[in-house]
């Protein structure tokens, strides 16, 4: 798998070793798929999409529908791993444009290379493919959980966005848009992979909560990864949140025992790079960052609780456990 982007150097190794083969070659078809989705959408277009794409990452999405579609090889898995990805990366894009992001782990963006009018049609590119790929399926109700999902990912955005520079945001909240941004897809992936693989519709249900539990620990990781993670690792250096002014699980927790951050004014007081290193700092003195990935451990936890109702064969739920288990584990 040595042309697959990503997945190995995040700490997912286990996951691939334990999904065989027949993950392998799943994986590396779907990487075709989408360096086929991008060729076909001319020059200018197709090197914005294949950049973006070729940015890789884990592919945590397709990994989790084929690990949930059980021993299923079938082209319509592809597709359905196809359309999930493009949807995640069209969301990468556009919020580089409303981040004006420089960089996506440690990549030039498209917004930064070409400008807003590029990214943002290169988005809506891939937000386009994505439903194109699925509907190869001829699964009606296929469609609709995509599409749950991504009208959910809409309204996390709006959310983070209201929320933007907060003196006073409830953990109640900040949850509610983690599960929308990140959990619904994550949950959308696994419904796909159950209906269209071995397991069947009525396992969809079971696996569907896992992913959304596996999504809810995924994001808050990510976030303690915003104020901990070094920048060779994330790909951005720390306290790229705080400079967006958003608003994440270790600053709700830091300010509840530090009066000084309950305090800070976010648009005023963390205008650099280095306002939100020392932020940071101060953030991870409260035990924050323990406690945040604590609340992360409770969701894989009840993630791996959900594999009960899913009947999987010992490999596939071994499997699913690895993945629940690598996304608090990266950078450890």
């Amino acid at each position: 798998m040595t042309g697959r982007p990503g997945a190995a150097e995040a700490g997912f190794g286990e996951v691939l070793e334990a999904g065989g083969p027949r993950l392998a070659e799943l994986l590396e078809r779907t990487e075709a798929r989408l360096a086929e989705v991008a060729r076909s959408h001319g020059d200018t277009l197709g090197r914005h999409a294949g950049a973006t794409l070729a940015a890789g990452g884990k592919r945590l999405r397709p990994i989790l529908l084929f690990l949930c579609a059980g021993e299923a090889t079938s082209d319509a898995l592809v597709d359905a791993a196809a359309a999930v990805e493009l949807l995640h990366m069209a969301t990468l894009v556009h919020d580089d444009v409303l981040d004006r992001a420089p960089l996506r782990r440690g990549r030039p963006t498209v917004f930064a290379t070409d400008g807003p009018a590029a990214a943002t049609a290169t988005g809506d590119l891939l937000f386009s493919r994505s439903f194109a790929e699925l509907l190869r399926s001829r699964d009606p109700e296929a469609v609709r959980d995509l599409s749950r999902a991504s009208s959910a990912l809409a309204r996390g955005e709006l959310m983070q966005r209201a929320d933007a520079w907060s003196a006073d945001v409830p953990e109640e909240r900040y949850l509610e848009r983690c599960v929308l941004k990140t959990g619904r897809l994550f949950e959308a992936a696994c419904r796909l992979g159950a209906r269209l693989g071995d397991p069947g519709p009525a396992a969809a249900d079971a696996l569907g909560t896992f992913g959304a539990a596996v999504g809810l620990a995924f994001q808050i990781f990510d976030d303690v990864l915003d104020v901990s993670g070094p920048v060779e690792r994330t790909g951005k250096h720390r306290g790229t949140d705080l400079l967006d002014g958003t608003v994440t699980l270790p600053l709700i927790l830091a300010r509840r025992a530090d009066s000084g951050l309950r305090s800070l004014d976010l648009r005023a007081e963390v205008r650099t790079p280095e306002a939100a290193e020392a932020v940071c700092d101060r953030i991870a003195a409260t035990g924050a960052l323990t406690a945040a990935r604590e609340r992360a451990l409770e969701h894989v936890a009840a993630a791996k609780a959900a594999l009960d109702e899913a009947s999987l064969p010992d490999r596939t739920r071994r499997a699913l456990e690895l993945v629940a288990d690598g996304v608090v584990a990266r950078y450890a």
